[in-house]
């Protein structure tokens, strides 16, 4: 029969290891949920989740290498035991080994943070967790047309970092370059188009308080012809997140004004047959 003394000995350190994470974890989100609660940047809040997720990783080795000290009882024991498990894990885990070296890379590098508007590859989203392994985004698109969100989150493997594009909407700062574009007759008053495009433009962005904002170029047209008419492309900086909102309320704008005004006529394509009567 297997002495009580022996199993005690092999399941203390586990139960010491479980408890105090468990104790761990609830500090750890407790402490999360409170400071993010309480900050205003979305630099300050990427900060709080990568800096909690790497205590955890590093509390999690410690108590790793204090359960083999338990085990084994000398510093030698630990480091042959790891140097052969970091050789066969290494051998076996290449895809996350590389995972981890993707993370290694977003901390360092920091080419998005949480609370960026990315693409990797051919997927889109917010970015909401940056694990060890995965990168967390709330979709945006995926089940619609469009750039709203879909309710899905996505989790996109680290190892990918290595191998697709990147694109980040807000690295700079939140705002992009976005256009209405629409085209009107030849016989319209195009100076009278430009203008109404600017003014709705204008009314709608007004509402961004923003500081940052204010350092971006007003409204502006850009014109071009076309075989049924002029194109008229409003162009404007507006909030990534909100692009697609700020694009339909301008759109409805200019659309109603286009109808208020005589000299105004959208260009479509369609056919008109003319008949004669004969002499």
């Amino acid at each position: 029969m297997v002495d009580s003394a022996i199993i005690w000995k092999f399941a203390k350190p586990i139960l010491i290891f479980i408890v105090a994470l468990t104790i761990y974890l609830i500090i750890k989100n407790l402490l999360q949920k409170y400071l993010i609660h309480r900050v205003k940047t979305k630099k300050m809040r990427h900060n709080i989740t990568v800096f909690t997720n790497l205590l955890t990783y590093v509390f999690i080795t410690i108590a790793a290498m204090f359960i083999m000290f338990s085990f084994t009882g000398n510093i030698f024991s630990i480091g042959l035991t790891a140097g052969l498990l970091t050789a066969a894990l290494g051998w076996a885990l290449q895809r996350p080994i590389t995972g981890i070296a993707g993370w290694i890379m977003v901390l360092v590098a920091k080419p998005f943070e949480i609370g960026d508007r990315i693409i990797i590859g051919g997927v889109h989203g917010d970015v909401v967790n940056i694990t060890l392994t995965h990168i967390y985004l709330k979709e945006f698109g995926g089940t619609i047309g469009g750039e709203e969100t879909s309710g899905r989150i996505i989790m996109v493997p680290n190892s990918l970092l290595f191998e697709q594009n990147v694109i980040n909407y807000t690295f700079q700062d939140e705002f992009i370059l976005d256009e209405v574009a629409l085209t009107i007759t030849y016989e319209s008053n195009v100076e009278k188009a430009r203008e109404v495009c600017i003014k709705a433009a204008k009314k709608i962005l007004e509402k961004i308080k923003e500081k940052e904002y204010e350092k971006y170029t007003k409204p502006y047209v850009r014109m071009n012809f076309q075989p049924s008419g002029v194109d008229i492309r409003l162009r404007y900086y507006t909030p990534a997140s909100d692009r697609l909102e700020i694009h339909s309320k301008i759109t409805e704008e200019i659309l109603k004004s286009i109808h208020q005004e005589k000299s105004l006529e959208i260009a479509y394509p369609h056919q008109e047959l003319i008949l004669r009567k004969k002499k």
